[in-house]
């Protein structure tokens, strides 16, 4: 990556209120068969160009084509009963009815491949394609058939690396992988979560990225957080570890979480993708608050390895907000970039 601090986004973006319901998570769809297909490609194009607009560097789909970022890859795979349900516990914090185990699981075809190669038509800039990891694909499921969750993440790691593999194939130039399990089951991610993880990675010679956040702005979640504390040390437990991993890039949640800043030391030399936006909040950021959060992480992160970012998927915000958002991630890293090139 030639720019200085090139600016992304985590992943999802809202969709339009055309496509699904807006400010939700899991909204159905508002169109069927190839009007939906149209409207998923006209979404992801209007994604880009909010992107392109606001000045992103490396683009997303934002997500447009999928309603959820784990469960969206999931259908698409062999061994997963969607009809027969159970309840479980996600993440330590929220109840939820999910789809079952039943059988070995395996990937029949690829799940977004042609999605990203349309991206991949729509912009000259750098493109990135997000999946689900594996810790947290078993979390959001219930296992009938490995009753071992390590079993079934190596098996995930697998499946995932077909997708990346032919997703580098299309074009991508970084692939993310989302783990916001690594902040809730620390010994499982340092036992084998973090390898399963590098397996997923195996082979690839683009980019690759790991997004740990604290989760979308949902009741849920904020709740969670307040019970949290003053200071949020969840990174502490884990990346020591990942500094020693194969991954490029480890993406984190900065700005108004009670992350203290310093803990970004612990990943030195790898590249970071510093989230500069809060995604549980309507109130949208001033470009200074923004610069303000990149210059104290450029306390603990050499310049030239610092990629400034959303803290999660802003898809259950207003396309008003996450639009201001957006311009707000671009104009304030635009401020340091120029103080660090004058």
């Amino acid at each position: 990556m030639t720019t200085l601090l090139p600016t992304s986004t985590a992943g999802s973006l809202p969709k339009p209120s055309w496509l699904a319901e807006p400010e939700k998570l899991w909204s159905p769809w508002k169109l069927e068969g190839e009007e939906l297909v149209a409207g998923k490609q006209d979404a992801l194009r209007l994604a880009v160009e909010d992107q392109r607009q606001a000045g992103i560097t490396i683009v997303g789909d934002g997500e447009q084509t999928r309603q959820h970022f784990v469960t969206t890859f999931i259908e698409h795979l062999s061994g997963v009963d969607f009809e027969k349900r159970e309840t479980v516990r996600i993440r330590n914090r929220y109840d939820a009815s999910v789809p079952t185990v039943v059988g070995a699981v395996s990937r029949p075809n690829p799940v977004f491949v042609e999605d990203a190669k349309f991206l991949r038509a729509q912009t000259d800039q750098p493109i990135k394609w997000t999946l689900p990891g594996p810790m947290t694909m078993i979390d959001t499921l219930y296992d009938a058939h490995y009753r071992s969750r390590e079993k079934l993440a190596w098996e995930f790691a697998q499946i995932l690396n077909q997708e990346a593999r032919e997703l580098e194939a299309a074009g991508v130039d970084i692939i993310q992988f989302d783990e916001p399990a690594f902040n809730v089951f620390f010994d499982e991610a340092n036992d084998w979560g973090i390898a399963t993880l590098e397996r997923a990675a195996e082979g690839l010679k683009c980019e690759t990225a790991v997004h740990i956040c604290y989760g979308y702005g949902i009741k849920a979640n904020t709740d969670w957080k307040k019970t949290l504390g003053s200071e949020w040390r969840q990174y502490e437990e884990t990346f020591p570890n990942l500094q020693k991993s194969k991954i490029d890039i480890i993406s984190l949640e900065c700005h108004h979480s009670h992350v203290p800043m310093d803990l970004i030391e612990l990943i030195r030399g790898k590249k970071v993708m510093v989230g500069a936006i809060d995604v549980a909040s309507d109130t949208v950021e001033t470009p200074e608050e923004v610069a303000d959060t990149l210059r104290k992480a450029l306390q603990f992160v050499d310049a030239d390895k610092l990629y400034p970012s959303t803290n999660c998927g802003m898809a259950p915000l207003s396309r008003h907000v996450a639009r201001g958002k957006l311009d707000a991630l671009g104009a304030g890293a635009a401020i340091v970039r120029k103080a660090l090139s004058a």
